[in-house]
């Protein structure tokens, strides 16, 4: 690879995203099969058609530049799948793991912004208006698709994501009837001994001080 020109650079770029899109293209299916929110799993299908597009208009622009983009492996698009495949493997509660799935997803919108942003830039740079225009709209979308996977997250799985806590009164409401609140009566005894031996501490601690004092007089 030979960087001489902004030229040069513009079109690495170009190849890059065009198979970080390509490559998406495979994995964004599998992320949605994984998905069990409806919501989810429509966002993932509906960024599904937008990254198609997205490979179009490179393509698009690599005809214009008169580019082979093929041949070129993104490899940081390729480590991010590679990471968020371990949630698709994943067993445990349905919400977590969507809330896990929307982690990996938004990991890969993050890498695709900032690619798309710089080779924009690069574009208008190297005088290529036609094809800075072009690589805005990929940008807007994979923008609102980030802001989407958010207001998903936010608004409706974390609200319902089961706790550490949460789990701890499960268990508890699952306990035969003679043995619940032992736990928690267990705990507040144990806070209860703890205050008792603060005190004596305190106590002792105080008539120390007197004896001291009454020896130095």
């Amino acid at each position: 690879m030979t960087l001489d020109t902004i030229e040069s650079l513009l079109h690495e770029q170009l190849r890059d995203l065009y198979s970080a899109e390509n490559q998406l293209t495979k994995a964004l299916p599998k992320m949605a099969r994984k998905a069990t929110s409806p919501a989810l799993k429509d966002a993932f299908e509906s960024h599904l058609e937008e990254t198609r597009t997205h490979v179009e208009r490179l393509q698009e622009i690599g005809e214009e530049l008169g580019l082979k983009l093929g041949g070129h492996k993104c490899e940081a698009m390729a480590g991010l799948i590679k990471e968020g495949s371990e949630v698709l493997d994943a067993d445990g509660d349905d919400v977590v793991i969507d809330a896990a799935l929307i982690a990996a997803a938004q990991r890969v919108e993050h890498y695709e912004i900032s690619a798309y942003g710089t080779t924009r830039a690069f574009a208008e740079a190297a005088g290529e208006s036609n094809v800075a225009s072009i690589l805005q709209e990929t940008l807007d979308e994979e923008g609102a698709a980030d802001k989407k996977l958010t207001q998903i997250c936010e608004g409706e799985l974390l609200p319902n994501a089961p706790t550490g806590e949460s789990k701890s009164d499960e268990e508890e409401e699952s306990a035969p009837r003679g043995t619940r609140g032992a736990s928690s009566r267990a705990r507040a005894a144990g806070a209860k001994k703890t205050g008792g031996s603060k005190r004596a501490t305190a106590r002792g601690a105080s008539r120390a001080g007197s004896k001291a004092t009454s020896r130095a007089r």
